[in-house]
Parts: C-alpha cells; sequence; structure tokens
C-alpha cells in the first residue's frame, strides 16, 4: 500500500492524544490534500480538466464568431450565449465524468479495498472527492470565466444578485454531478471500462441539454427528454446569470425556473445518494 494512501489515517490516528481518529471534517481535508497531489500527477487528466471548456468555446466561438443568435427578442454574441452551456458541461465534467472514471480505476486497483482495510471512515474517503471536485470545478470555471472575458469579450454580470445565482448553482451543481458521479461508478465493470461507458452518457447529454446548440432552437421531444437530467438546469441556471433578462422568453417556460433547476438537482442529489448508498462497491465484481 503506498504512502500516499494510508498516511492520512495513521498520520491522524498517531497525532491523535486520546487515540482515536480525528472528526470526519478533519480527515475528509487531509484526504482532499492527498487527492488533489494525486490529481495534478495525472497530467493529462489535468490538461483534460481545464482545457476542454475553454478549447470548445474557442472553437464554436471562432467558427461562428460573425453570427449573433438571432431570436427576434435580444441579440447576443455566440460566445456570450454558450458560456454558461460551457460552464455547465465543466462542472458535469468535472464532477461526473472524472469521478466516475477515478473511482472505478481506484477499485479496478485495489486502492479502495486497501482503503476500507484502514482505519479511514468512508466519509473522509468521499468527503475527499467532493472536496477535490470542488476545487478543480471553481478553478476550471474561474479559468474559463477569465478567457471568456479577456479573449471574447463577453460581459459579466455585475449584479450581486447575478452572482449569487452564480454560487448556489454551481455549488449544488457540483455536489449533485458527484454524487451521481458516486452513484455511476459501480456501473463498469472495470477501470480500463470505465471511459467507454460513461463518455457516450455525457456526449448524449451535451448535445440535448444546450451546451453545443441554442436549447430553445433543438426538437420539442429532446428538450423534454434533457429536463429529466440535471445538466439541462444546470446550464439554464448559468444562463439566468451571463445571459439577459429578456432572453428568460426563449426558455421552455418563458423564464429562468430557479426555483424548478433548485428543486430537480436537489432531487437528483437525493436520488444519486440513494443508489450510491445502495449500489457502491469497495471491491471488483471478481473478487467476491
Amino acid at each position: 500500500m503506498s504512502a500516499a494512501t494510508t498516511h492520512p489515517a495513521a498520520g491522524a490516528r498517531a497525532g491523535s492524544t486520546s487515540g482515536r481518529l480525528p472528526g470526519a471534517v478533519r480527515l475528509s481535508l487531509v484526504r482532499a490534500g492527498v487527492e488533489v497531489r494525486q490529481f495534478w500527477r495525472e497530467r493529462d487528466a489535468v490538461v483534460f480538466v481545464f482545457a476542454y471548456p475553454i478549447l470548445m468555446l474557442a472553437i464554436f466561438s471562432t467558427v461562428f464568431g460573425n453570427e449573433d443568435q438571432g431570436t427576434g427578442v435580444t441579440e447576443v454574441g455566440y460566445a456570450q450565449y454558450f458560456l454558461p452551456g460551457m460552464v455547465a458541461t465543466g462542472i458535469m465534467l468535472t464532477s461526473f465524468q472524472s469521478l466516475v472514471i477515478s473511482i472505478a480505476v481506484e477499485r479496478d486497483d485495489g486502492t479502495l479495498r486497501r482503503l476500507r482495510a484502514t482505519p479511514l471512515p468512508s466519509t473522509a474517503y468521499f468527503g475527499g472527492k467532493v472536496l477535490l471536485t470542488l476545487a478543480t470545478s471553481l478553478v476550471q470555471t474561474a479559468a474559463l470565466l477569465a478567457v471568456a472575458a479577456l479573449a471574447f469579450d463577453v460581459p459579466m454580470p455585475t449584479d450581486p444578485a447575478d452572482w449569487v445565482t452564480f454560487a448556489w448553482v454551481f455549488v449544488l451543481g457540483t455536489a449533485t454531478g458527484t454524487i451521481c458521479g458516486v452513484g455511476f461508478s459501480s456501473l463498469p465493470r472495470s477501470g480500463r471500462s470505465a471511459s467507454a461507458v460513461v463518455t457516450p452518457v455525457v456526449l448524449v447529454l451535451q448535445f440535448i441539454s444546450g451546451v453545443f446548440f441554442a436549447f430553445f432552437a433543438l426538437p420539442s421531444w429532446m428538450q423534454t427528454v434533457a429536463s429529466v437530467f440535471p445538466l439541462k438546469w444546470i446550464a439554464q441556471g448559468m444562463r439566468s446569470v451571463f445571459l439577459p433578462d429578456e432572453m428568460a422568453a426563449l426558455e421552455t417556460s418563458g423564464s429562468w425556473q430557479l426555483a424548478a433547476t433548485a428543486g430537480v438537482l436537489v432531487a437528483w442529489l437525493i436520488v444519486g445518494l440513494v443508489v450510491a448508498v445502495r449500489t457502491f462497491r469497495w471491491r471488483r465484481r471478481d473478487d467476491g
């Protein structure tokens, strides 16, 4: 067992004067430190996580940069209209896709089995994953917004209320994606197949949720299907932050539906938690 895996629990226990492990919050912070160090060692994953939303925004904005999103209500540039979708898909990639793959790999190579045999509580392991996801999502989103503002002249919100909306949609969306990722991570049969299992799901959701195409231009049946899943609501919540208020008329209900956004994300958070608790496996299927 590697030192990076065993150190958090062993070190915390040795440093406790009472002979007991520290609280779950402290252990989660320690575990998060390990997760962050391991994440930065995976150079290809780091580049993909941080660069993908920026590259997609840059490519599409360059190709369609001279085309405004004519709506009959107002007009905004391509980069401004699709920035919310890129923020949303970045959250999904970091909190859902990356987490599914990393947990499947850790189960496959025996890391989870060894962790399960240490004094480190499962809450600390999952807490470390959540904190890692929040940290990487925050850095990724900050980089994306900076590029959008500096390279593509996308106006940033000036109303503090918009940033409050941004904050709760970001946190709730990240938490929902993380919990759903933990639940979905038991589906791949091995670490090698995890990417093949989760990537098509993410791609389909991106295409039907208003990430690469204007959501109001999609067929109604596709909008209905997308409305079942969190990505559409994260993107819609972000559109309420970065687009003019007049653009709300283009949404399926004629409004931003922020209460519905919160409700759907909370519902998926609860469903994901139930599924994760009932299906999460510390061992591979062939380990018994």
